[in-house]
């Protein structure tokens, strides 16, 4: 749809010292450890019409991983994907549209979430998002940040080809992508739609219905958790972002409140580009025509 007015770029939010210290370590450790990947079955999918594997890989929190990649049939791969997926896990499997078809691609199931099961993760998206959330090393969205990085290192170990990684992520992967990217030089290009987790302070006056509502019930009993979350700010995490981005934000979303998705867009460093729903997280009128337009700009900008 038409851009349109949009809303005056906020102020940056509080940024800790170390941020980017932090960050830069925790992908120095979290990367370490083997991958120790292994693919579990393979079939042809009618659906999507590509070939599809089941495997899985140690996690950043030392439990198993699980993940979909998938590939066109017969084909040279030499570009690669990893795609996110939003809070309620991807039980269904692989997207049937992901842009890029020709591209070899990683559906990896984020930490705790279904299909990557925890034995201490809970599940359930209102208590996930506040595992570990007492302190920067033990919140749950650090792993789920990290394995990002290595779903994509088993995609190049499968793929060794590929000569260009993409990224799309949505909503929990819009936001989780975005605090990924800046320490990943692999990546060449990003789409992050509804991006979640943009410009905390601002998140938290407001309710929604989504995971940022059990985050701010908690930082309203619990000040302190402020603090914590000044590491997880994917507004902040976009001011290191400098490969072409483009990002799918919402005028109206009842579960990822627009201001931070907004905030991520605004904050992004690089060269970017902006779709403007009418909604997310919400049916509407408009929404398979505006998401159809969406699609066929998002099929160039991958290009």
């Amino acid at each position: 749809m038409s851009v349109g007015s949009l809303p005056e770029p906020p102020a940056p939010p509080p940024e800790p010292a170390d941020f980017e210290a932090f960050w830069r370590a925790t992908r120095e450790e979290l990367t370490k450890p083997p991958l120790s990947w292994r693919i579990h079955q393979r079939y042809d999918d009618a659906r999507l019409g590509r070939r599809v594997e089941e495997l899985t890989f140690d996690s950043s929190t030392g439990e198993r991983a699980f993940a979909w990649v998938t590939y066109p049939r017969g084909a040279k791969v030499a570009r690669g994907m990893v795609v996110s997926h939003g809070y309620q896990g991807r039980p269904d499997g692989p997207d049937e549209y992901a842009p890029a078809p020709e591209a070899a691609k990683i559906f990896p199931c984020a930490p705790g979430l279904p299909r990557s099961l925890s034995t201490t993760i809970p599940p359930v998206a209102r208590e996930h998002v506040l595992h570990g959330i007492g302190a920067r090393d033990t919140y749950v969205h650090r792993f789920c940040a990290a394995d990002i990085w290595r779903s994509a290192s088993v995609l190049l170990e499968r793929f060794p080809g590929i000569a260009r990684l993409d990224y799309h992520g949505g909503s929990f992967g819009g936001g989780i992508g975005a605090l990924a990217l800046p320490w990943d030089d692999r990546f060449h290009r990003a789409h992050l739609s509804l991006p979640s987790f943009g410009h905390h302070p601002l998140r938290l006056r407001q309710p929604c219905t989504g995971s940022g509502e059990a985050v701010r019930r908690l930082a309203a009993r619990e000040p302190a958790v402020r603090d914590v979350l000044g590491y997880f700010d994917a507004a902040t995490a976009a001011t290191r972002i400098r490969i072409p981005a483009f990002v799918s934000v919402a005028r109206r979303d009842p579960a990822v409140p627009p201001i931070g998705q907004f905030a991520v867009y605004h904050a992004l460093a690089g060269p970017k580009q902006l779709y403007l729903l009418s909604a997310g997280h919400m049916p509407y009128p408009a929404e398979a025509t505006e998401r159809a337009a969406r699609d066929r700009e998002l099929a160039a900008f991958f290009a």
